[in-house]
């Protein structure tokens, strides 16, 4: 009663297009739904994030939800889930986007989920980390654990200087680093991020958690950038 109350007087907006949410909507309209640039890369395993990984590091499996482009709806949207704190949006994708991933074989092979991480001070900054509720909500739908403990970032920059540092391939491998046991050896994990665009973070990621012995690596974002 009290949320329909709120509802009435403070519609909740579309973070596609901040048209009012209708009763059965949730976090993004239907016409938006209809409208945000599907990638349909789990149909194609030789997609644009698998071969963006071609001799840059082995991954098992690679795609991306949606399309990302400068002053589209789904950047939009990703700017709601990572600027304005709307991680409703990172659970929204996720639920969907398990749908599609649940019929890719390899991933079923999958032993734990593994989020992009944020410096401790950037995370105490923003309060959030943009790409916990997707990476969560994956875990919940597809049965896979999720940590968000294994993989930390050692450097605090702000973007631009971040893009020079992991641009250089001597800096990048020290921006992220791993911290695993016995029980992390042979796994297969799966990398979450919210964008793709050079790759160059999540491959010195993804180079950190290869470092553990007889470790796979499997890379999913809610996101591929033709920006």
């Amino acid at each position: 009663m009290l949320e329909a109350l709120t509802n009435l007087f403070f519609p909740k907006a579309c973070v596609g297009c901040d048209a009012f949410l209708l009763t059965n909507e949730i976090v993004i309209c239907a016409k938006c739904r209809h409208e945000i640039p599907l990638t349909t890369h789990h149909l194609n395993p030789e997609n644009e994030v698998t071969k963006q990984f071609y001799g840059r590091m082995k991954i098992e499996y690679g795609s991306s939800f949606m399309y990302f482009h400068k002053k589209g709806m789904v950047q939009e949207i990703i700017h709601g889930l990572k600027y304005h704190g709307h991680e409703e949006i990172g659970t929204l994708i996720g639920n969907w986007y398990a749908d599609d991933l649940k019929k890719i074989e390899i991933l079923k092979t999958v032993d734990e989920i593994i989020p992009v991480p944020l410096h401790p001070r950037k995370l105490k900054e923003r309060g959030f980390n943009q790409v916990t509720t997707f990476g969560k909500s994956l875990s919940e739908n597809l049965a896979i654990a999720y940590d968000e403990n294994l993989l930390h970032r050692n450097i605090y920059s702000k973007t631009q200087t971040f893009k020079n540092l992991i641009g250089r391939t001597d800096n990048a491998e020290a921006i992220f680093d791993v911290t695993f046991n016995e029980n992390h050896h042979n796994k297969h994990f799966l990398l979450v991020d919210d964008v793709l665009t050079s790759g160059a973070t999540l491959e010195a990621c993804g180079k950190a958690i290869l470092k553990i012995p007889g470790a796979k690596l499997s890379v999913v974002t809610m996101a591929y950038s033709h920006s």
